[in-house]
Order: C-alpha cells, then structure tokens, then sequence
C-alpha cells in the first residue's frame, strides 16, 4: 500500500506544479490594422486643385465591393503626396496614418507604377534614415494612361537590396493594404 501513496503524491505533487508553472511574459500580438480607408492626394507644386484618389472598403474584407477612384494629372508637372489611412469601421474614425509614423521604423509604403511617364519618391524617413512613404513627390512626364498601385507593409527588411528605393520585391514583411488606382496623364 505504500507505494501506492507514494505514486498517487507524487503524481498529485506533479499536477499542482505543472498548473502552477505560468510565463512570466506572455507574448502579445502584434495587432494587424485595419485600414477602410486608403485617400493619396497630389496637389501640383506650381499651384492648382489637388486630384485626391481613393479607397474606400468600410465593411471590409469580403462583403461589398470597395470604391476605388483614380484620378487625371498634367502632364510635365511636380506634385506633393500625401496619404492618409483610416479605420472608418471605428467611431470616430481612427487615423491609421498616426500609428504608422509613430512606428515608422516597422511601416514602409511602397508605390509602382506602371507608366514610364509617372515617377515617385520617397519625402519622408524615419528615425534611421529610411524612407515611410506617407509624403511624397510624383512628377508626370508624357501624355498616358497606366496605374500606381499602393502597398503598406508592416516590418519590411528596409536594409534589403533596392528597398530605400520603394523596391518591394525584397522587402518582406506582411501586407496591411494594397490598392492599384487607375491614373491618366493629360
């Protein structure tokens, strides 16, 4: 009989030490963002009305379609951008545009185009000297028709080939948004 209470203790023993063992620190999450609301507006250097572009997704992935408007710009002109992302699912509307240059160490925008006649660059860097994307300088060359599509990544590798020049095939990282906008160049 006694190593019977010798098995049952110590299994009693094991038991309570295994469901008192707790981490000390419990990874959390990062959270993904969520973005409804996607607007890149271009206001020509020289003056003249801003062409705003934008996205809206307010009921979010699946479910409705999102309403994409491009835009038409001049040719041979220089504009500042500007983007501003939002989370409308929220009220009031959270400005996720605040959160990525808080953290603009682990956030780059990324944007392609796919006319030789329209180029951009980066305005705006973070604390290491790497670009963000959230402003930026579009120049227009030639009369064209083409897109620009527009992609926010969370924790790219901004020290990989190419990427500080808005290279995003070695970049890495998860996608948190990614629109293409139809754009014409008059």
């Amino acid at each position: 009989m006694k190593p019977f209470k010798i098995l049952i203790a110590t299994t009693l023993l094991s038991l309570i030490l295994i469901s008192s063992c707790k981490k000390d620190d419990p990874e959390i999450p990062n959270e993904e963002e969520v973005i409804t609301t996607l607007t890149y507006t271009l206001t020509p250097t020289g003056g003249g009305a801003p062409v705003v572009l934008t996205f809206k997704d307010l009921d979010g992935d699946g479910g409705n379609a999102p309403t994409i408007t491009g835009g038409v710009l001049d040719s041979n002109v220089t504009y500042t951008g500007a983007i501003v992302l939002l989370n409308e699912q929220e009220d009031p509307a959270e400005n996720i545009t605040t959160e990525v240059r808080d953290e603009a160490e682990e956030h780059q925008l990324f944007y392609s185009t796919s006319s030789s006649d329209v180029s951009i660059s980066y305005t705006d860097t973070d604390a290491n000297g790497d670009p963000i994307g959230i402003t930026t300088s579009l120049t227009t060359t030639n009369i064209s028709s083409g897109t620009i599509k527009i992609t926010l990544r969370h924790e790219p590798n901004k020290s990989a080939s190419g990427v500080s020049t808005g290279d995003i095939s070695n970049a890495g990282g998860e996608t948190d948004i990614e629109v293409t906008f139809n754009l014409d160049v008059q």
